[in-house]
């Protein structure tokens, strides 16, 4: 919980063991704090943060561990279900996580006794990314190096499976477009499918690779951003199926890419998490530079605050938080 300034890191909260990924729920949860989750080698814990920089009371960050998941085996990601209500009596926890041994897995509590998983079965390969619908939640979107996206109910019963042409990397569910899903896939082709007729409707291209990721900028439908090799790429879909604008970043690759969810003009991408340090940038539209550069230990994962231009990332038994200027 304390400050660091030496590598502008402005918050850190210690965890038992490596995260591997790390997840702001998206959604409005019934609760002045925000929710988080993480992952682990074999579990998942969820907490809930409040920052300085939206309740004048807090000093720093106050952080608490809500609840720790037992997994089993590596977490390499997870999603929020909008369905997750702090507010409910008794309250309700759900996300969906994607493991290791290639199978997506429900969970489902109330902080207390109730405390049920579901696994979903299919995925023949690594699933690289997961989403829920994001208005009511009764359906789950994954995309795996086993070249398909997959749609499933909460039963875990398969609703749609579409054949990619090399591995999907990112999967993106907006709610002002339900019945659309973009996929982006490792060889440069972002697809958006038509969830009504299981059709693609259209597509962009990186003209170059590999993506490793892609995002869907909540705070304007038309645009879309992605890495691929070691530059950032942004496309508005009404004037080009081709980048309107693109810079290389990271030296050695660029690994993630992620819109804010407060500002159709800012995001961070963050390099390959390497030897010793992982490079976070966050990079606003109007400014010819990052307008933050971070350093992490071996990072990896990467979020947005829902309402705050504050992102964070995982790494060696800790979580780092960078807050930056809108």
């Amino acid at each position: 919980m304390k400050q660091d300034s030496t590598r502008n890191i402005a918050y850190t909260v210690d965890c038992e063991d490596y995260v591997h990924v790390v997840k702001f729920n998206p959604f409005e949860s019934g609760d002045a704090c925000s929710l988080i989750a993480y992952g682990g080698n074999n579990y998942v814990v969820v907490g809930s943060c409040r920052f300085q920089e939206e309740d004048a009371e807090v000093e720093g960050m106050q952080y608490k561990t809500l609840k720790t998941f037992h997994h089993g085996i590596r977490v390499d990601a997870i999603a929020w279900s909008p369905e997750t209500r702090l507010d409910a009596l008794p309250p309700q926890i759900r996300f969906c996580t994607a493991a290791s041994d290639r199978k997506l897995r429900l969970f489902t509590s109330d902080l207390q006794d109730k405390n049920e998983f579901k696994t979903f079965d299919g995925h023949s390969d690594y699933i690289n990314d997961l989403v829920f619908a994001p208005n009511e939640g009764q359906e789950v979107a994954s995309v795996s190096d086993d070249h398909t996206c997959r749609v499933w109910d909460l039963e875990g019963n398969e609703k749609a499976h579409f054949v990619l042409r090399s591995p999907g990397m990112s999967v993106c569910w907006h709610p002002e477009e339900a019945f659309k899903l973009m996929v982006a896939e490792k060889n440069g082709t972002i697809r958006f499918y038509d969830l009504i007729t299981q059709q693609a409707i259209l597509s962009l291209e990186c003209e170059q690779t590999p993506l490793m990721s892609a995002d869907w900028c909540l705070k304007n439908t038309l645009r879309i951003g992605a890495v691929a090799g070691s530059d950032w790429l942004i496309w508005d879909i009404t004037r080009s199926s081709y980048p309107q604008d693109k810079r290389p970043v990271h030296v050695d690759r660029a690994r993630l890419f992620r819109w804010s969810r407060v500002n159709e003009n800012l995001f961070a991408t963050t390099g390959y998490p390497g030897k010793t340090t992982t490079q976070l940038l966050v990079h606003h539209l109007g400014h010819p530079q990052p307008i933050l550069t971070g350093t992490a230990a071996v990072g990896s994962g990467l979020t947005w605050h829902r309402t705050l231009p504050l992102c964070a990332v995982g790494g060696d038994h800790k979580i780092y938080f960078w807050v930056t200027e809108m």
